[in-house]
């Protein structure tokens, strides 16, 4: 396995760490995470792509979204108060007003985008 497949595979179980702490943890938004994980396992083995897909944690919070395009209200609201909350942190430490202004075009199309294009089961 070249070095960088064995860096893609070892992003890919951070992130499954970490989903699975989500999971735990309702601050922690797990469908990205696992989206993450997905994502490098995909890029890293062809061996822990099929095996990721095979696994509870993937057909439990990742399965239908991938197929449908769609989450449950609680996840979409838990998914933007992290993303929000990340944001805000840079939004306060920066005095950069270009990066402000940034910040809050990236939160307005986050909820374009979460709104439009991501059916809410």
């Amino acid at each position: 396995m070249k070095i960088k497949n064995i860096f893609y595979v070892s992003l890919g179980f951070l992130f499954l760490g970490l989903g699975i702490v989500g999971i735990i943890m309702p601050l922690i938004p797990t469908t990205p995470l696992l989206l993450l994980a997905s994502y490098f396992f995909v890029k890293g083995s062809k061996k822990f792509e099929v095996w990721f897909k095979g696994t509870a944690i993937y057909k439990n919070h990742l399965e239908e979204f991938i197929k449908e395009r769609s989450m449950t209200r609680k996840k979409k609201i838990m998914i933007n108060l992290f993303a929000d909350a990340m944001i805000a942190v840079a939004f306060f430490m920066t005095e950069s007003t270009v990066v402000k202004v940034v910040l809050l075009l990236i939160v307005a199309y986050k909820y374009y985008y979460f709104i439009t294009k991501i059916k809410t089961v």
